[in-house]
């Protein structure tokens, strides 16, 4: 088990057998006695195994237990290979779940505003996704939509939880109206208290200011890609990831975009992904191809995009979630509003 997890779960699980033997000492507490005195014990063979060096080390194979799993319930003993098959089958449910969960969190696609129209490709390499994907609606008083996109360190139910965490905690923060880099601030800082050391997650915010312009501010995430006709420019990140530390700051780089311009978001998952010989894909490949697709519609821009990735990986297992947004400056101001 990594030494960065250990403290962390030996203090939940300090904490639940403290609960339980509260439980356990309340006056009703005989009509669940036997499923409390249980659990008791089955957290106290936890501490024991983290005080004896074998916690996180399935008991069938000694290989080491997934460490999102033992995130989601520290009382697990066997890696997913030597489940039973009523656990399999639970695993399964529960993973189903958390895909509909994730689906049903990302906005509505093809989202048009006077001027501006936002499309976005969503592809998890598994069940569930570590990438967010956001677009939050003005909600009145003359406000203006805010765009996100970010990569939640790890992979799997624990990277999933992370990702649904980040859309309530921005959904929430987002009604406040206050300025993107104070927005990026708080949320940092939220999400630094309420996960452990070693998660983090790289976002890019983003939020429309007028008919030409827009605002980003950035922690730690690849760059992004303005693409103007004459050429590509990286907007690079100026923060650093959130999680990292509570008192990290983030300040606001501002674009200017002309009719038929575009700004490019994606996450690693794109310009890591790799072919049948281990080469990357690459941001400055992104860069050249997204060059080529100034002034297309978003829908046809980002296809054009992912038609050339799954070109250049000829079929190579897709190993890390892929997310692309593509915010687009139109040609008129024509458009309809946003909704959630």
């Amino acid at each position: 088990m990594a030494d960065v997890m250990e403290p962390y779960l030996r203090e939940q699980l300090e904490k639940r057998r403290e609960q339980l033997r509260q439980a356990i000492a309340l006056p009703d507490a005989h009509l669940a006695h036997p499923a409390f005195t249980n659990l008791l014990r089955e957290v106290d063979a936890a501490l024991q195994r983290i005080d004896q060096g074998t916690y996180g080390i399935c008991e069938a194979c000694n290989d080491t237990i997934e460490r999102e799993r033992l995130i989601s319930d520290p009382l697990v003993r066997f890696c997913i290979d030597h489940l039973t098959s009523s656990e399999q089958r639970a695993l399964e449910g529960d993973l189903e779940l958390a895909a509909q969960i994730q689906r049903r969190l990302l906005p509505q696609a093809d989202l048009k505003m006077p001027g501006w129209h936002i499309q976005y490709h969503y592809k998890p390499a598994g069940l569930v996704s570590g990438d967010y994907c956001d677009v939050i609606a003005p909600s009145g008083n003359g406000n203006t939509p805010i765009f996100l996109l970010g990569d939640v360190a790890g992979k799997g139910v624990a990277a999933s939880l992370l990702m649904s965490h980040l859309h309530a905690m921005f959904r929430t923060l987002s009604s406040m109206e206050v300025a993107l880099d104070k927005l990026l601030d708080m949320g940092n800082r939220i999400f630094c208290e309420s996960t452990f050391a070693g998660q983090y997650a790289t976002l890019i915010c983003g939020r429309v200011v007028n008919s030409s312009e827009v605002e980003i501010a950035s922690a730690g995430h690849v760059p992004a890609l303005l693409v103007r006709k004459s050429g590509v420019e990286e907007l690079s990140s100026t923060g650093l990831p959130l999680g990292m530390f509570s008192t990290a700051r983030y300040s606001i780089t501002r674009a200017h975009l002309d009719p038929g311009d575009s700004l490019l978001l994606f996450t690693d998952g794109i310009s890591e992904a790799a072919n049948s010989t281990d080469a990357e894909y690459g941001i400055e490949h992104l860069s050249v191809i997204a060059g080529e697709q100034y002034g297309r519609a978003p829908l046809d821009f980002l296809a054009a995009c992912l038609n050339d990735l799954k070109t250049f990986c000829s079929g190579a297992q897709q190993k890390d979630d892929q997310t692309m947004m593509l915010v687009h400056r139109l040609d008129s101001a024509a458009g309809t509003s946003f909704r959630d």
